[in-house]
């Protein structure tokens, strides 16, 4: 064997148990925490069944854990300079695994609630640091696999979701939705601690941190989170309570963005959006967040409420997107390195957008067979979408703003998500209403159609003695369900073509880019 050769092969061996296997580590946490938002939000009417929850407090067990979330997703950049990347990634694992156990043997719905927060607030930390993470140990080149995989982990976890959700709580139980993350959780917080070696900690940052602004942004995005989840189940805000969350959640940021911009050490880096590729893509990583999780939330509740496909016929269903984004990760990483990541980003956006007009042609009839097509055009481009964001936005800071900043970049995909979700839900509400009144008003006496269904399901009743009365109610109530049923189909659509939209906007400012050529940071930058 050449001697070169010989020399080559132990630096392959460091260069994998240094970089690649701790990476790999952390991306399976990432995914976790990821997954575990959506594989829940399948069989929550199977957790509020089993708790006895009234269903008024089943969406809690998500509203929670989504607050939770997004309070400490901004936070990881200073909690990363304080207690080091590797011991906050095994803290937050560690905590994240036995929160997800304590979920498992929640006995009442309040009991869950509380547990599924504690879930929220200490994993959450594992998705920012994975972003910042990468570019440690991926320099040059060869950011562009780190970029394809971070991007796709953040794309398919909660695309996968619903599939693994509904076959757990089908096969097994609901409490086994957290037992799962309980082994692998376990062999993360090992191996993170004993491979991750990043940065060093810092606690005299707790000296001078800044707790007000710490505070406010709490506070803040805290409630505005709560306003985004429950508005459209009271009613925005003909509700009180929405009322004040709204209000609180207003003043607090804006007192939040003073205090960052004013205080010497602040705890988000709000100055990061000087820089015009970090602030298109914080807004590209909103969209994104719009069009990844406003789709999973619109998909599964056309296929619950529309067709009533259980939690597994459902999971089935949408697995096409999944499989699509995963098809997509070895195309983009070949093109990526032969072609300007911005002409990428384009072609994922738009195509993101089509699929949303693809989907604006739903009827009453789709199921999986019609979804195909649709979803494979959706899952596809989805990390052409948001892999090269993760290159062009944070890659373009220099490396001592880059943790701080991650934070707020992925603070804006969650907030995306969330701002998309309750979007769609007042879309549905309100265009539902409308769209059912506009049927109504054509279902007269002239609409031969609706009189021969309201004749023939009369006649069927009215030949059993004394039924006529029944039989004229049974054809108005069946009239009403498919009346309602197209109504809400067509509502479904407006909801998909609004996320298009958001999507043109998106792809139109991508040319306003600047192109990012990877440097290796130096080695005191961590």
């Amino acid at each position: 064997m050449p001697r070169h050769a010989e020399d080559a092969m132990p630096e392959r061996q460091e260069s994998f148990i240094t970089s690649i296997l701790p990476f790999m580590v952390m991306c399976v946490g990432m995914f976790i925490a990821l997954l575990d938002i959506q594989i829940v939000a399948s069989s929550l009417q199977d957790i509020g069944g089993g708790l006895s929850a009234a269903q008024d407090q089943i969406g809690w067990v998500q509203t929670s854990y989504l607050v939770a979330e997004i309070i400490v997703i901004p936070l990881s950049g200073w909690l990363t300079r304080v207690f080091s990347t590797r011991w906050l990634f095994t803290f937050s694992a560690a905590g994240f695994t036995l929160a997800s156990m304590l979920c498992g043997f929640a006995w009442s719905i309040e009991s869950m609630i509380v547990f599924r927060a504690l879930q929220g607030l200490l994993g959450a930390s594992m998705i920012p640091t994975v972003f910042t993470s990468s570019f440690h140990y991926f320099q040059g080149p060869r950011r562009v696999y780190a970029a394809a995989v971070v991007g796709s982990i953040a794309s398919v976890a909660p695309t996968l979701g619903p599939v693994i959700g509904g076959w757990i709580t089908d096969t097994l139980s609901w409490h086994w939705l957290f037992y799962v993350n309980v082994i692998p959780g376990t062999i993360i917080t090992i191996l993170v601690a004993l491979l991750v070696k990043i940065d060093k900690a810092d606690p005299s940052l707790l000296k001078g941190a800044d707790y007000i602004g710490m505070v406010l942004m709490a506070v803040s995005l805290g409630t505005a989170e709560y306003v985004l989840e429950e508005g459209t189940r009271w009613n925005w805000f003909d509700d009180a309570t929405i009322r004040n969350g709204a209000i609180i959640a207003s003043v607090t940021l804006v007192l939040f963005v003073i205090r960052s911009l004013t205080y010497s050490q602040p705890v988000v880096d709000f100055r990061a959006f000087g820089n015009r590729n970090f602030a298109i893509g914080c807004f590209l990583s909103f969209v994104t967040g719009i069009g990844i999780f406003a789709t999973i939330y619109l998909t599964p509740l056309f296929l619950g409420y529309v067709r009533g496909y259980d939690a597994f016929q459902t999971g089935v269903a949408v697995f096409s997107t999944g499989v699509a984004s995963m098809v997509g990760v070895p195309v983009y990483i070949f093109l990526a390195k032969r072609f300007d990541t911005r002409w990428l980003m384009m072609f994922g956006l738009a195509s993101f957008g089509a699929s949303m007009w693809s989907f604006s042609a739903i009827t009453s009839q789709w199921g999986a067979a019609q979804l195909l097509l649709p979803q494979i055009f959706r899952g596809f481009p989805q990390v052409f979408a948001v892999a090269p964001s993760v290159n062009l936005g944070l890659g373009s800071l220099p490396p001592e703003r880059l943790k701080y900043a991650s934070g707020l970049f992925n603070t804006m995909r969650n907030l995306g998500g969330a701002v998309g979700i309750a979007i769609c839900g007042a879309i549905l509400n309100d265009r539902t209403n409308f769209h059912f009144l506009t049927i109504a008003s054509h279902l007269t006496p002239q609409n031969e159609a609706a009189m021969r269904l309201l004749d023939n399901v009369g006649q069927r009743y009215g030949q059993l003695p004394g039924a006529v009365d029944d039989g004229h109610a049974a054809a108005l109530k069946q009239l009403w369900q498919l009346a309602y049923r197209e109504a809400s189909t067509m509502a479904y659509a407006d909801a998909f073509l609004v996320i298009m939209v958001a999507f043109v906007i998106a792809t139109a400012l991508v040319p306003f880019l600047r192109n990012v050529t990877p440097k290796a940071p130096p080695p005191d930058a961590h």
